[in-house]
């Protein structure tokens, strides 16, 4: 028998803490830029046309410089006219959270933050697929299943390099999504750069917008008596939806799981703890909450479900699209010796983002903590790295082939 344990009562619903997994994930709302600027004005400044440039200035920090820019290009730029002040003071944000280096924070102005409130609300218009940076580069992190960027044939690793023939160079991710969002039925070009077995290539794909509506899990027994379970995201109901998978799993007589994470970009934070707390007795360590001296660190543990012995044989797919939550529960069950990691590295999306209103309907998302496995390595620094690595290329995906899953199945009939 597989089952130690089956509590009923350990079935409740998840909390709503939430990994921002690139951009469609929701964030924790805070509160902590009280001025719209903050300035000083030197006696060489004559700026009469920001309110407030002294409001929370910090010590030490010398924004003459600041100014002295300011009256330059309000004295100099030829069409200054045509910018209205309060762009250029959007533009001044921007350019500090950009000075962090971090791809994770960003200001967002109105018209942006407006966009950014729609994305996180369910369904939106678009094509279907998860984005971030990398290495200052536009990537797929991956594209969602039963969605217009998966039938148009997106994968996971796909380099954006221009929508609609305009360049994503510099474009943040929020950015992308502005110009890859339109009126549903519309169709927007995406300008790839792919990886095949021969070398990289550029690809122009067509894509139609559509409503986004994105499932959560599905299951199967497979008739060597392997059972997998493919999750899609960490949404509210996937505990839910996981426990009847569990059940099915273990009504089935089988030994044998496949946790097939790969694609799956993440979502609820409290999701993936639900999860990975029916692999793990109460109390160990699923994930830390790493603020640095920003704050003290928040350990995340599993509630203690544990219904299974030793006699389960279990493996767990991830690749490149795997992200955020994935990398939390696949390097908790990981590093707890639990569960066999077999694909290609992930994303490395290991961050916490707290977004804080500024003034005026315009917003700041500020990575406050960084996600640490519970052997306190950080998830941003390389992923999750799978015990078995096994890659799917270009021609593997277009034959039909999938020598990952096939790997996890051998590892699994053969203990």
């Amino acid at each position: 028998m597989l089952e130690k344990k089956l509590n009923p009562e350990n079935l409740r619903g998840s909390g709503n803490k939430v990994l921002t997994s690139i951009i469609m994930l929701l964030l924790i709302i805070g509160a902590f830029f009280t001025g719209m600027f903050v300035g000083e004005n030197s006696e060489e400044s004559k700026v009469t046309e920001v309110a407030n440039q002294d409001l929370g200035q910090p010590e030490q920090v010398d924004f003459s410089v600041f100014w002295k820019a300011w009256n330059i290009i309000n004295e100099k730029y030829v069409d200054n006219e045509d910018i209205e002040p309060q762009d250029k003071i959007w533009g001044a944000i921007s350019g500090l959270a950009s000075s962090l280096g971090d791809p994770y924070t960003n200001f967002l102005p109105p018209q942006e933050a407006e966009l950014f409130a729609e994305n996180i609300s369910g369904n939106f218009g678009g094509v279907g697929m998860e984005i971030g940076i990398r290495d200052s580069i536009l990537i797929v992190i991956a594209p969602l299943k039963d969605t217009p960027a998966e039938r148009a044939g997106i994968q996971a690793g796909d380099i954006i390099l221009a929508v609609d023939g305009e360049s994503t160079a510099n474009m943040s991710v929020d950015e992308s999504v502005s110009v890859i969002r339109g009126e549903i039925g519309t169709s927007v070009k995406l300008t790839l750069i792919r990886e095949g077995r021969e070398g990289t290539f550029d690809i122009d794909i067509d894509v139609v917008r559509d409503i986004i509506k994105i499932p959560t899990m599905e299951s199967e027994l497979r008739p060597d008596g392997v059972f997998v379970i493919r999750l899609f995201n960490f949404s509210a109901i996937s505990p839910n939806e996981f426990r009847i998978a569990l059940r099915n799993f273990i009504n089935g007589g089988s030994n044998k799981l496949i946790l097939d994470l790969r694609g799956n970009p993440g979502g609820f934070l409290e999701a993936s703890i639900d999860i990975a707390s029916w692999f793990l007795p109460v109390g160990k360590i699923i994930v830390t909450e790493d603020y640095k001296n920003n704050g003290e660190d928040l350990i995340h543990r599993s509630k203690g479900y544990d219904i299974f012995n030793e006699n389960l044989k279990f493996v767990i797919l991830v690749d490149r699209g795997s992200a955020s939550a994935s990398e939390i529960l696949a390097g908790a069950l990981k590093e707890h010796d639990v569960a066999t990691i077999v694909g290609s590295k992930s994303f490395g999306k290991g961050s916490v983002q707290e977004l804080a209103d500024v003034t005026n309907g315009a917003s700041l998302k500020v990575t406050v903590a960084k996600w640490l496995t519970p052997n306190g390595n950080s998830i941003s620094d390389g992923g999750v790295k799978p015990d078995v690595e096994v890659e799917m290329t270009i021609e593997d995906f277009n034959a039909g082939l999938d020598p990952q899953l096939e790997k996890a199945v051998e590892i699994l009939l053969e203990k």
